[in-house]
């Protein structure tokens, strides 16, 4: 209970730090509407499905064959994080909202953000580098672990970007009148990136 409950935490800090998914969810919420932009969500979310599946059966498959390799998988999540954090630092990436948004129907929408995050192949990256150090169980089939984990990002996920339509005009409001806003929220990914890192390498 206690790694899930770690997992749960760690999941919302990554969720809520700002990247192209809740870019995309705040800017169609402004332009279309709270209704468009919570479709875009479950379009979004529901792509998690396909990334839990690759990495569940990839990762439970090596597993098996040998401690490790897992191992190295773990070694590989957190110098994976690290190097977000490095390249986060050099960044000077700011959050724009003034991106033109063309309304589309609502199930072409979820379609869209469903592709979007499927062909996304740097999320299967981070759930590969992200997922095996919060695994909970010694008995319990480790697919099944994914699979639980998964569901879990999925659910948090869904209920921030649900929370960023709702709220997306004081949001819009917020960014634009606080223009420290992408200094701060740049050495919070970097602290949260590293920290993530530490957690999986010590777990």
């Amino acid at each position: 209970m206690e790694t899930l409950i770690s997992f749960i935490g760690a999941s919302l800090l990554l969720t809520i730090l700002p990247g192209p998914d809740i870019i995309y969810v705040l800017v169609q919420s402004i332009s279309n509407g709270k209704k468009f932009g919570i479709v875009t969500s479950l379009g979004l979310v529901s792509g998690i499905l396909i990334h839990t599946t690759l990495v569940a059966f990839g990762v439970s498959a090596i597993i098996k064959q040998s401690e490790n390799i897992f191992f190295t998988i773990q070694l590989f999540g957190a110098l994976y994080l690290i190097y977000l954090a490095f390249i986060t630092y050099k960044s000077t990436d700011e959050v724009l909202l003034n991106t033109p948004v063309k309304k589309e129907n609502l199930f072409k929408l979820f379609k869209q953000g469903f592709i979007m995050n499927v062909l996304n192949p740097k999320v299967t990256i981070f759930f590969l580098a992200f997922f095996p150090g919060f695994l909970y169980s010694n008995t319990q089939n480790t697919v099944v672990q994914f699979y639980v984990l998964g569901g879990l990002f999925m659910l948090q996920a869904l209920l921030v970007f649900v929370t960023v339509s709702m709220l997306a005009g004081y949001f819009a409001k917020y960014l634009k009148t606080h223009p420290k806003f992408n200094t701060n929220i740049k050495w919070f990914k970097i602290v949260v990136f590293v920290g993530i890192a530490i957690f999986i390498l010590f777990s």
